[in-house]
């Protein structure tokens, strides 16, 4: 969990204060370091679990505070969007059944949650991006308003001075702009911490990072974003793009996105990898100081190191180093940032399980890996796990491997080594373990949504598709079975939520449009082609100029004379539209009133779809 008393940075006296104290934390660190006051041990683990709140129709519900005031409970805290929740989990100490005591603190806070939200008429889901988000949701007015979110905002705006852009292309491709940090409301994750001694910290971090891309691969759970399929995990490319503060990639310093996988492996101390981050990525944000942090050791105190820790939570490499202090003594920990939200509590654990036990378990042939391995191998890795989840091949210790033979013969086994080391409980091990072995054997979260999501789509629209694929997949959560075992969905050929429908669960959004220059030869040819009976007329930025119907252009099939004039001499432009979230019944009477045959559907002036009566039925 992030500082929540902040500041912005503003004046010179500020930034000189706050380099001050930041230059003397990274001081204080390497005494601590060098004294060896940083705890060795025992080990321990820690999570913080993102949640998506959802309303009855399986929509994002922005009462994110409502709900956090109902809960009362200072484990829960606010996300950056309204509609999410973070949820902060006790430390454990490493050792026999912690991870099945994780387990039931996860599902005890996770039921007095969902006991607030069914007061609220609310449900919680655990996703890496919830199906049924629509772009409509993405607006600053979705932003939760707390002066952290707030400051965050305003701060990475003024630093990039323009939209936030966001291209993902995988099977199918998402392409828009966003005035706010908002987007990266879309990612929810599960976050795992584990707790390193630092004598070997640097090493355990290269391997950290080296083990990523199989990891993520089985954990896979966010494959659908407004309603297109893209990567196997598009919360990778999503949130690096969400917060990108490079304007320009010729920039000196910021060449690479706060949200980075890195580009090389670390090589020197603890401390240089924070040096990393000061130096490449500018802190925009501020707290109060007492005391320096040096002073503090002198005066026999351990000190929290609160400069260093504002400037780590403006960067957010995917294996985070963090500093905290736990019983009056400090710690360093790896932040496992790219497991994604669910599908069920119980993988989440056992994603955790898999994770820490390659982080025990390492051979001594991965030992000093930055000396054996290419970085840009390992990085591959992780994007290919991203993009491609259990279909992927990692370069592996020279050679290609399927992600699948990977886990089963070389990672699981090496896992089950690392927590028997441990001490961990036998019976805790084989469960959890066996829980990665048959989504190998099976299918991930993504897998699973993917297939029902195209299932679903045979028969239903779009957005009608995402709505019940997100109802689906809660009734599954709500079971607790691991989603390996997750079976395919009976759909019913009406929508599950035919009384709430609005236009945008019937409407089309693949359309094809012309422009007002265009002849109506040419409309006339995509109309016949394409057996369609509308034709919107679109000017720049997709803002509707006119509609051609097939009663308007018949005349002019039997007249070639006349098919060289352009479509602007024909076109209606005293047009009847709605809006996407208008009833159904409200856009039929719509229709009946003005005698017309489709309505065109606008957000903010441009089209987004079109309805017909053909879509009523």
């Amino acid at each position: 969990m992030g500082q929540t008393h902040v500041t912005r940075l503003k004046s010179k006296k500020d930034r000189a204060n706050y380099i001050h104290h930041l230059l003397n934390d990274l001081k204080a660190l390497d005494q601590m370091i060098e004294n060896d006051m940083i705890e060795s041990g025992p080990m321990r683990i820690g999570a913080e679990q993102e949640l998506c709140i959802v309303n009855n129709q399986f929509f994002p519900d922005g009462s994110a505070e409502a709900l956090l005031e109902a809960i009362n409970d200072d484990h829960f805290t606010t996300e950056i969007s309204n509609f999410n929740l973070e949820l902060n989990l006790d430390p454990l100490i490493l050792e026999k059944d912690c991870f099945s005591k994780l387990h039931k603190q996860l599902t005890g806070f996770l039921e007095k949650a969902k006991n607030a939200a069914t007061k609220k008429q609310v449900h919680l889901i655990l996703t890496g991006i919830l199906p049924s988000l629509s772009v409509d949701k993405i607006s600053i007015n979705n932003l939760t308003n707390r002066p952290r979110y707030q400051l965050l905002n305003q701060a990475l705006r003024k630093h990039r001075s323009q939209d936030f852009d966001v291209h993902i292309k995988g099977v199918d491709e998402v392409n828009l702009k966003s005035d706010s940090v908002i987007l990266e409301g879309c990612n929810t994750s599960f976050q795992m911490h584990l707790q390193l001694p630092p004598k070997t910290f640097v090493d355990d971090y290269n391997w950290a990072q080296a083990i990523a891309g199989p990891v993520l691969s089985i954990c896979v759970n966010a494959p659908i974003l407004f309603g297109k399929e893209l990567w196997k995990e598009t919360r990778i490319a999503l949130f690096a793009q969400s917060v990108d503060t490079r304007f320009n990639s010729f920039l000196l310093n910021e060449k690479q996105s706060r949200v980075n996988f890195g580009n090389a492996w670390q090589t020197g101390s603890i401390s240089d990898i924070f040096k990393d981050n000061i130096s490449r990525f500018r802190s925009f944000l501020n707290t109060n100081f007492s005391t320096d942090s040096t002073v503090m050791l002198e005066e026999g105190k351990i000190p929290k190191l609160k400069a260093l820790a504002i400037q780590n939570s403006t960067v957010y490499p995917w294996n985070r180093v963090c500093y905290g202090v736990l019983n009056e003594r400090p710690n360093l920990r790896i932040e496992n940032r790219y497991i994604p939200s669910g599908p069920t509590p119980a993988d989440e654990i056992a994603n955790m399980v898999f994770w820490v036990g390659l982080m025990l378990g390492r051979s001594k042939v991965y030992n000093q890996i930055h000396n054996k391995w290419d970085f840009k191998d390992v990085k591959t890795n992780f994007f290919n796990a991203a993009r491609y989840g259990m279909a992927s091949q990692f370069y592996w210790n020279g050679e290609y491997i399927p992600s699948a033979k990977l886990i089963l013969q070389e990672l699981l086994p090496m896992a089950h080594k690392g927590l028997k080391k441990a001490g961990i409980n036998i019976v805790d091990i084989d469960y959890y373990l066996n829980i990665i072995k048959h989504r190998v054997e099976g299918h991930t979260g993504s897998e699973w949504l993917i297939r029902n999501y195209r299932s679903l789509l045979k028969t239903h629209k779009r957005y009608d598709a995402m709505q019940i694929l997100t109802a689906k997949m809660y009734e599954k959560q709500e079971k607790g079975y691991p989603v390996s075992v997750w079976g395919k969905i009976p759909y019913p050929e009406e929508s599950l939520f035919k009384d709430e429908r609005v236009v945008k669960h019937i409407m089309s959004f693949d359309i094809f449009s012309v422009s007002k220059k265009d002849s109506i030869k040419l409309v006339l040819h995509i109309m016949l082609w394409k057996n369609i009976h509308h034709m919107p007329v679109i000017g720049n930025n997709r803002t509707l100029e006119g509609l051609l119907t097939w009663s308007d252009l018949k005349t002019y099939s039997e007249n070639p004379y006349r098919q060289d004039e352009s479509v602007s001499s024909l076109m209606k432009t005293n047009l009847i539209t709605t809006k996407e979230h208008m009833p159904i019944n409200e856009a039929k009477a719509l229709m009946d009133k003005y005698e017309i045959g489709c309505l065109p559907v606008l957000r903010n002036q441009k089209l987004i779809g079109l309805i017909t009566r053909n879509d009523l039925n």
